[in-house]
């Protein structure tokens, strides 16, 4: 694996940010993802120094530490699990009141077939830049617990505001007004905390499906051992009604909730490439209506449920994932725009660049590196390279520029010092 630029030039530049923006050039925007303005794009920092495995001080584990600190997950996290266990004191007597200890039990074990399979296609859909785990387990108690909570406090009063005498009739408000309009609102909630708390880690609309799905994915697990639960609990025949609402909740709509909630992340997604708290605010209002929507017409399928599930539903289901395929296929082709940008200022050479923002390449690095010994610096290379293509991609929004440029700084000395671990 080549691990030096193919002109180095000797001497560092003092100012490496000193270059003014200038005209885009026609490759920039390789995809409608990320588009530049002109007076937005600059060149990247040029490399300008000897043999890439040697250039640059040497950057302390100690230094890392600080700077992973800055980004604020771990204050998301303790507060998070403040709020989690908060929550869990009204959502656990809500669950046994409803479900007995035996049905929850029950409800709880069936539920994690359908959240395994959420939480798998998460995995694939993160998989070329990997969200912190620590803020993916905030995703997931703010959906399974903290969401749930907030439902359970607001929903009364929705109950209160309109008055019915019918019992149908309340049953229908609840199912195709409250519950899309409180739910998704609760869900969505803990989506417009993470974007303005870790601003940094919500890069963009890729981001926004996989924190969406995962609270979702939390909130319907939730919502599946009270289902399941109660199934167990009042039924005659528990064994068949389980069957039945396991059928129908685990194995023909799994991903419901993660696509009513999905839409939402996908519109705070585009807005957090703009870096600008007024936008966030104004995008998770916006996508809050697609996610109502669909919710209120999954809850309004009634007696032709079947029909309305084939020809609605799974082209919905179909649409989406067709949906994400294609913002993958975007997100892959703007981190290797930004990183050839990166290997035309002689920070990787063009091979490199193949190795790291395509898929073949990064298997190829990865085979490559289990053979010498250093696979995990290699992923940690790989993943340093894609927050490297993203950091750029953001100062080329124009927004807050001087700070992630000094983001930037402190990113290519990481990769130098990754680089160095790997060419040992």
């Amino acid at each position: 694996m080549p691990m030096y630029p193919q002109q180095p030039t000797p001497g560092l530049p003092e100012d490496p940010y000193r270059e003014a923006p200038g005209p885009v050039p026609r490759q920039a925007n390789p995809s409608w993802m990320g588009q530049v303005h002109p007076g937005h794009y600059r060149p990247a920092p040029g490399h300008g120094g000897q043999p890439l495995a040697t250039v640059g001080p040497h950057l302390p584990e100690t230094a890392l530490r600080v700077s992973r600190a800055r980004t604020g997950l771990a204050g998301l996290s303790i507060a998070g699990g403040v709020l989690a266990f908060l929550s869990l004191f009204l959502v656990v007597p809500f669950l046994l009141s409803n479900t007995g200890a035996g049905g929850f039990l029950i409800g709880f074990l069936a539920s994690l077939v359908p959240l395994s399979v959420v939480l798998a296609a998460v995995h694939i859909i993160d998989r070329w830049e990997p969200e912190p785990k620590r803020l993916l387990l905030f995703a997931f108690v703010w959906g399974a617990a903290v969401s749930v909570a907030v439902t359970l406090l607001i929903q009364p009063f929705f109950v209160i505001a309109f008055q019915f005498t019918d019992q149908a009739d309340l049953q229908t408000y609840m199912a195709t007004v409250q519950a899309p309009v409180v739910e998704e609102f609760a869900k969505s909630l803990g989506l417009l905390i993470i974007l303005l708390a870790a601003r940094r880690q919500f890069d963009g609309p890729v981001d926004g499906v996989v924190f969406a799905f995962t609270i979702a994915g939390g909130f319907a697990f939730t919502e599946n051992i009270l289902y399941f639960g109660r199934a167990v609990a009042e039924s005659a025949s528990p064994a068949s009604d389980l069957a039945q609402i396991f059928f129908l909740r685990g194995v023909m709509s799994p991903f419901a909730h993660a696509i009513f909630t999905g839409t939402t992340g996908l519109v705070m997604g585009f807005a957090a490439r703009k870096w600008h708290t007024g936008a966030s605010v104004g995008a998770f209002l916006a996508g809050l209506l697609p996610a109502m929507f669909l919710h209120n017409r999954w809850n309004s399928m009634g007696r032709g449920f079947l029909l309305d599930y084939i020809m609605v539903q799974v082209p919905i289901f179909l649409l989406a994932v067709a949906g994400i395929i294609f913002l993958r296929v975007a997100e892959k082709r703007l981190t290797r725009q930004r990183l050839l940008e990166y290997s035309a200022a002689g920070w990787f050479t063009p091979d490199e660049v193949q190795l790291l923002a395509t898929p073949a390449g990064r298997r190829t690095a990865l085979s490559w590196a289990a053979t010498a010994g250093r696979k995990p610096q290699m992923k940690q290379f790989l993943k340093a390279a894609t927050q490297l293509a993203n950091i750029r991609q953001r100062i080329l929004s124009g927004r807050d520029v001087p700070l992630h440029q000094a983001e930037e700084r402190h990113q290519l000395q990481r990769i130098l010092e990754l680089r160095a671990a790997i060419a040992r």
